[in-house]
Order: C-alpha cells, then structure tokens, then sequence
C-alpha cells in the first residue's frame, strides 16, 4: 500500500509543471504547427511564409518579431516588433504583449527545447515548433 501512496504523490508532482521553467525556452525562433480552436477544431500548417522570434532579458521583457526566413541563416523583417513582458501568476507564466495599436495576454502552457504551447484569451492554443534554418552551404 506504502508502494501505491509514492507512486501516486510521484504522479501528482510531475504534473504540476513550475512554470519558471518555461522562461528559459521561450528565447529563439518558432514555426506555427498547429492551432486548436476553443471549440476543439484544428487547423494544422504544412508550410510557413514567416516565423515567429522571441527574445526575452534577464529582467523578464522582450519582444516578438515575425520574419521570414531566407537561406544560410538570413531573415527578413520590418521595424515593427511586439513588446512583451513576461509574469508568473496563479502558477501560469503569461506573456504581455503591447502594441501602439493593443494589448493582450497569452498563457504558456508548456516550453521545451523543441515545442512551445500558447493559449490566448479566447482559449485557442497555438502549438510551435522549433525553426530549423535552411541552410543550403555545399561542402567540397
């Protein structure tokens, strides 16, 4: 019975992600892979013309870009970025995003080397996925 309650209490703690964690993955460049809408349909990208880069300091602020990306790690983008500024609340880390134009608020529900999970205020998530640049330098 001893064997089932540290099994159990193991379970319950591996679940209960600590979303400081997510912080250190959020930095870098993300590909769209799929949005599942609040009402359950999904709608899945094959192909992306641009791609997201977040970057974020020590003091918790940042910003997103889009860009598209070109070959041998070249990226094209306009001046316009979106600030963010990231928070820990009711154990969820949101991201704050402002613009001359709107503010709003997205929840990161998980963020690892590979994979990064979004959901907005209308309960939409946005599943990315790590970019990985072309690189198209040919070896003799």
């Amino acid at each position: 019975m001893k064997n089932y309650f540290w099994l159990i209490c193991l379970f319950i703690l591996s679940c209960s992600q600590n979303p400081e964690t997510n912080i250190e993955h959020l930095q870098g460049y993300w590909e769209i892979q799929e949005v599942t809408m609040a009402d359950g349909s999904k709608k899945e990208y094959k192909y992306n013309e641009t791609i997201d880069f977040i970057s974020v300091n020590d003091s918790l602020k940042g910003f997103r870009k889009k860009l598209t990306p070109g070959i041998n790690d070249t990226y094209y983008t306009s001046d316009d970025a979106e600030n963010i500024q990231l928070k820990i609340e009711d154990n969820a880390l949101n991201i704050y995003y402002s613009t001359p134009y709107a503010n709003w608020k997205e929840t990161v529900l998980e963020a690892t080397t590979e994979h990064l999970k979004i959901m907005n205020d209308a309960e939409n998530i946005y599943l990315y996925k790590r970019y990985i640049p072309i690189n198209l330098d040919l070896e003799e």
